[in-house]
Order: structure tokens, then sequence, then C-alpha cells
């Protein structure tokens, strides 16, 4: 188990009053204890078979998806725990977009449940970092406060700020896929040798097409890591 650190018990205490100023509310319907009550939890809309077995694209020819099987990814898999519509879209957009920052402990929960019943061979935690020009203007990193929340409940360590994007980006959402993997060649490099022989599970909120995951996975891969796995909390159709 990781010992509590001080920076652990300031955030506890500091959200233990914020939760006593300012009630939680379910960002579904509004109810008052848990930002997913119960009820909206189960509208969650799970990623259920079949998809394809590397970037858990639905897909029912196969194992694997035209695009895996014509360009085979660098990276080993990715998985997601959610298609990206309906209550799962709207916990991202709350965490991303309305500065929820609490909500990354849910929805990092859910993903903790995931890995208990689907484990991967990884040895530590890396968010899918943003360009510096983005983190400044959001403020923060939605996928860090996956990962780190991540990190704490499944005991696995961080190598936070080892990975850098060097080009930002525009959206994968509005391009094609040769687009989508042309945008983010090349756009990641790796600061130091940390990976070395271990398995490296990527964080990110959304999986578009999984570009910007095997993107990491190729610069990753070159700093010497044996493996790498992608875990999105949704993934779009």
């Amino acid at each position: 188990m990781q010992a509590i650190t001080f920076q652990t018990a300031l955030r506890q205490s500091r959200d233990l009053l914020l939760d006593l100023i300012f009630p939680r509310r379910c960002i579904g319907c509004g109810a008052e204890g848990e930002f997913l009550c119960l009820s909206c939890l189960n509208l969650l809309p799970r990623l259920t078979p079949p998809y394809c077995e590397c970037c858990a694209a639905p897909f029912s020819g196969g194992r694997l998806c035209p695009n895996c099987l014509n360009s085979p990814p660098a990276i080993d898999g990715i998985r997601s725990l959610f298609l990206h519509r309906g209550m799962a879209r709207d916990a991202v957009h709350h965490l991303k977009y309305r500065n929820l920052k609490a909500l990354a402990r849910p929805l990092a929960e859910l993903m903790a449940q995931y890995l208990g019943s689907n484990p991967l061979p990884v040895d530590l935690i890396l968010a899918v970092p943003l360009h510096p020009k983005r983190a400044r203007q959001r403020g923060y990193n939605q996928s860090d406060l996956l990962a780190e929340e991540l990190s704490h409940l499944i005991d696995l360590p961080t190598a936070s700020g080892s990975l850098a994007r060097l080009r930002n980006t525009p959206s994968q959402v509005s391009l094609g896929a040769e687009a989508r993997r042309s945008n983010v060649q090349g756009a990641f490099r790796c600061k130091n040798q940390v990976y070395q022989g271990k398995g490296v599970l990527l964080v990110d909120d959304v999986c578009t097409t999984g570009a910007t995951l095997n993107a990491c996975a190729v610069a990753l891969k070159g700093a010497g890591a044996a493996s790498v796995w992608g875990l999105t909390f949704s993934r779009e159709q």
C-alpha cells in the first residue's frame, strides 16, 4: 500500500471541507451525495464486445479491425470502459471543460474496477500529456488527474512529466484516419529512460481513433518501454 503523504492528507481534508460547504450533486440528475449517483452510473453506456482487440473500436468482423490489420500499431492494446455518448460524454465534459476536477476520483475508481477484472501487464502509469500552451489555457490536464487518482487506487507509480508533447496539434475529431495519424506523428518525446524494460499504462479521458495513444507508444518504445497499453474512460464509435 502507498503511504499517505502530506499532500494526500491535505487534499482529503480540503475535499471534506468543500463537501461540507458545497455538497456534491450528481452531474446527471442533480441528486445530492455523489457526482454520479447509482441510477446515473447505470446509464453509462458500457463498451461491450464485439470490438477490435487492439484499438477497442466497435467491430464485428474478426479479432482486429481493418486499420489495425493493415497498419499494425505500436501500442499493445487499448481498453476503454464506455462509449463516448450520453452520460459518459457528459462526465468527461464536466471534468474537462467545467473545472470539476473532483470528478476525476469517481471516474478513476471505475477505471480501477475495470483493471481489477481485466488486469494488464504494466509497471507504471503515465497520462497522455497536453501541449504546454493548451495546459495553460485549460489550467490543468484532465488525464493527469485521472492518472494520479488511478495511481493511488491501484498502487502503481506514475511517471508524470517524463513524456512531452512537442506540437500543439489540432483536435482529432474532424479528421480522417490518415490525417489523424499524420497529425500526431512525431508529436511526443520522452525526456528520460524511466521506461526502460517497463510496461507502461497510458491514461486518457477519451479515445477517438487511438492515433494519439499510438503516437505516444512509438515514443515510449523508442525509449525502451517493453510494452505500452492504453486505458481511457470512454471511446468514440
